[in-house]
């Protein structure tokens, strides 16, 4: 993992096992959350963008395999590397199968580990670049042709996912009401139209509200500006 994506979360319920991984990630260059129980992992995972995730198989209120799966339908796309004493063919399958991305058996080398996090944190990256633009905690999918802030997904319709994709695309750039209109709709400027500032309005609502911070700011006079704070 390259860049300032080096945040991992850790989903382990043992205490010695967490405080090993997270003083040997940390020690290797990485930013490192823990979560001891099912429901701390499934607010950690949609708080935050990690580059993977590690999830114990056995955890003491949620199984592993229903964090991974709820979190898979809450639309978080980080690779899933689990970690587990159970490690029979079965088990390992059965992991896999429900949306693990790697399968690691207790005990285990801390050299294994880390070479197997560099490898599902590089898939990740090259996906990610591919298929995900993100700005702030909004992300949208121009694959799956969809939007989600902090994990939640966004409903849109097809010309409201375009007016916010191109947004997106200028992320910090003022854009007029005339370049939403000939780039969105394919229309040259009608300055009689309102269209604009009504779509705008549908995908402002559900974009910013209700969220920690807004996200599509009105530049008075000109047009409009996606960007998040800081």
């Amino acid at each position: 993992m390259t860049g300032g994506h080096r945040r991992i979360l850790v989903v382990e319920d043992d205490p010695e096992t967490a405080g090993q991984l997270v003083e040997e990630l940390t020690t290797s260059g990485y930013d490192v959350d823990l979560a001891a129980t099912g429901r701390e992992a499934l607010s950690h995972g949609v708080a935050r963008d990690y580059a993977v995730i590690t999830i114990d198989r056995m955890l003491p209120d949620i199984d592993g395999i229903a964090v991974m799966r709820q979190l898979r339908d809450d639309g978080i796309a980080a690779p899933f590397l689990i970690i587990s004493a159970l490690g029979e063919v079965d088990d390992r399958v059965r992991g896999l199968r429900a949306g693990g991305d790697d399968y690691l058996v207790k005990p285990f080398s801390f050299v294994e580990l880390l070479a197997r996090l560099e490898a599902l944190g590089r898939r990740s990256e090259t996906v990610a670049k591919e298929t995900i633009l993100r700005v702030g905690d909004l992300a949208i999918d121009l694959i799956a042709r969809n939007a989600s802030r902090r994990g939640r997904k966004i409903p849109l319709l097809p010309r409201e996912f375009q007016l916010l994709e191109y947004l997106v695309r200028n992320e910090g750039r003022v854009v007029s009401r005339a370049m939403l209109l000939q780039h969105v709709w394919d229309l040259h400027f009608d300055p009689s139209t309102n269209i604009i500032d009504v779509y705008v309005g549908r995908v402002r609502r559900k974009v910013d509200d209700a969220q920690a911070y807004p996200l599509i700011h009105t530049i008075r006079g000109i047009g409009y500006c996606l960007r998040a704070p800081g």
